[in-house]
């Protein structure tokens, strides 16, 4: 198994910590360094307290790419707000170019900055993973536009005329720095919606379902749960004629037969289930025509940090799971 050495720009955030929890064991990381410059020289545990013990280290203020320039393999994830890193990618491009990376640079973004960006491969990693072999900018996709692909992928086949999508999230998908609509007194016993019909997400599932063909009117309603972790998205659409319950649950479990951390349960998923894991969890059902597909996971886990610590593992050739194989922290 070939080594990387990984470098995680704003390593404070709750997506830099997750990263820093699923590749400090990683078999292929050799080494593992971040930045974050309001807490420079402060170890790792200080801002990620579930780290302690278990991996040594420190904030540092700036990239180092001098030391990152010296490996065979060297990678980076993104994990800076959005906006961030494509601020400061002209800068970037100067020292990459000055101490030849460039070329050799493997940069995964968690940030919304590309995902839009026809010269980056879009990061999703259930729907044609072949796409992230040896690629060497890996836009990482929302966590919202995750879990409403993984929903509506299968049907492009049929292609329901309309398809209607409530999804709640928790608090950690909005960042560490509290604001009015995350701060846990003003959201603890509340329970509301926000950005419908306009969220951010829509266009990044949009287009992959019109590479598939299937130009989906879709109506999406955002909510914001009382929870820190967790998505839990409903599809709702008409189904095709002759199609009952059994069918539609064999399409999906056909569809992710392949994906190891995509499970299609019985009866409603629960976000617990996949709470702190690389899980997203499937559930059906369809009665006089309609159905309803449930998708539950981890904003931080699939949504985010263990869906790019895949594609890393895809653009290494290895198996999406390396690294990743472990269970919720069932009960959450």
């Amino acid at each position: 198994m070939n080594s990387v050495d990984v470098l995680i720009l704003g390593a404070s955030g709750y997506g830099g910590g997750e990263l820093l929890r699923w590749l400090s064991n990683h078999p292929a990381v050799k080494t593992l360094r971040g930045t974050a410059r309001s807490h420079a020289g402060k170890p790792f545990h200080a801002q990620h307290p579930n780290l302690h013990g278990l991996l040594e280290g420190t904030f540092e203020a700036t990239p180092d790419w001098k030391s990152l320039a010296q490996s065979q393999s060297p990678v980076v994830f993104s994990a800076l707000p959005h906006g961030e890193l494509a601020k400061q990618w002209p800068e970037f491009e100067v020292a990459w170019r000055e101490h030849d990376l460039i070329e050799r640079l493997t940069i995964i973004d968690l940030s919304a900055d590309f995902r839009l960006d026809p010269a980056w491969v879009y990061g999703l990693v259930d729907w044609k993973p072949e796409r992230m072999k040896g690629a060497r900018r890996i836009a990482n996709p929302g966590c919202f536009a995750t879990a409403l692909q993984l929903a509506l992928l299968p049907l492009a086949e049929w292609q329901p005329t309309f398809v209607a999508v409530t999804a709640a999230t928790g608090s950690s998908g909005s960042g560490a720095a509290p604001l009015d609509t995350t701060h846990h007194p003003t959201r603890a016993n509340d329970f509301r919606a926000y950005k419908m019909l306009d969220h951010q997400h829509e266009a990044e599932v949009l287009r992959t379902l019109a590479t598939e063909g299937w130009e989906a009117p879709l109506s999406f309603v955002p909510q914001s749960a009382p929870m820190v972790r967790g998505i839990f998205a409903t599809a709702q659409f008409p189904l095709p004629a002759g199609i009952e319950e059994e069918a539609l649950r064999a399409r999906y479990e056909s569809f992710y037969q392949d994906r190891f951390f995509v499970r299609v349960v019985e009866g409603s998923p629960r976000v617990a289930a996949t709470t702190g894991s690389a899980f997203a969890d499937i559930g059906v059902a369809a009665r006089s025509g309609h159905a309803a597909v449930m998708v539950a996971l981890d904003n931080l886990g699939k949504g985010m940090a263990a869906q790019a610590v895949q594609n890393l593992n895809l653009v290494l050739g290895l198996p999406d799971w390396t690294g990743l194989k472990a269970a919720a922290t069932f009960p959450s």
